[in-house]
């Protein structure tokens, strides 16, 4: 997250104040522009990894909806032959399976969402970026021609550029503290353990079985009908 300090640093300080009083105004917005460079580099590097995560993600998913038919198909199979006990293996297994999809489901949507803020953070940062570039051109201009001017009259030379009235939208961006925070709170939810008492446990399996044989059932009158 260095990158992301650094850049956070400027972009939310009074940029307007900064240039005001800074000794070296051109100086500042180079520096200002080399971060902004810096930081669309990480983003994009992870907004690649994301993309990455996310086709693998999907890949699995088709997956899984591929075993969960195969399972379903197994149960009618073992009913249709009198085996309601390699049925009931199956729908558990099914179950397990599912229980597994909708896992990866999520986490591929979420990896979509992640993708997207990156796209939409990068194009905010190359639309801050273009601007920067632009107000240190003007400023190297501006330069060039007071020193020529310097250089016709006998008179002082004053730096008169006046940052203030001319960026006006130079305004903070709250955009990465918010991505941040987002990321961190991804990599909690992904890093939080379940456990569960033994008692818990045991009314959750109990609850699973009554589900199955319900089930079982259903698929049999499915079947039958």
């Amino acid at each position: 997250m260095g990158v992301f300090s650094r850049f956070m640093d400027i972009i939310n300080s009074n940029i307007n104040s900064l240039l005001d009083h800074a000794e070296d105004p051109e100086k500042m917005v180079k520096l200002m522009i080399n971060e902004m460079e810096d930081t669309i580099i990480e983003i994009k590097t992870n907004c690649a990894a994301a993309i990455g995560a996310e086709n693998t993600a999907k890949r699995k998913v088709i997956e899984l909806e591929g075993l969960v038919e195969r399972w379903q198909k197994r149960a009618e199979l073992a009913i249709s032959r009198g085996r309601d006990d390699l049925a009931r293996e199956a729908l558990l297994e099914k179950k397990r399976l599912s229980a597994e999809l909708e896992k990866l489901r999520a986490e591929s949507d979420r990896y979509d969402q992640l993708v997207k803020k990156y796209k939409d953070d990068i194009t905010k940062l190359e639309e801050k970026l273009a601007s920067a570039k632009a107000k240190y051109k003007a400023m190297r201009e501006q330069a060039a021609k007071e020193a020529e001017a310097r250089r016709s009259s006998s008179g002082p030379y004053t730096y008169t550029y006046n940052w203030s009235s001319k960026n006006k939208d130079a305004d903070p961006i709250d955009r990465f503290s918010k991505m941040e925070e987002h990321i961190d709170k991804m990599s909690e939810r992904k890093n939080q353990a379940s456990e569960h008492k033994d008692t818990e446990m045991k009314f959750k399996d109990l609850e699973e079985q009554e589900e199955i044989e319900s089930e079982l059932e259903q698929l049999k009158k499915n079947m039958n009908g």
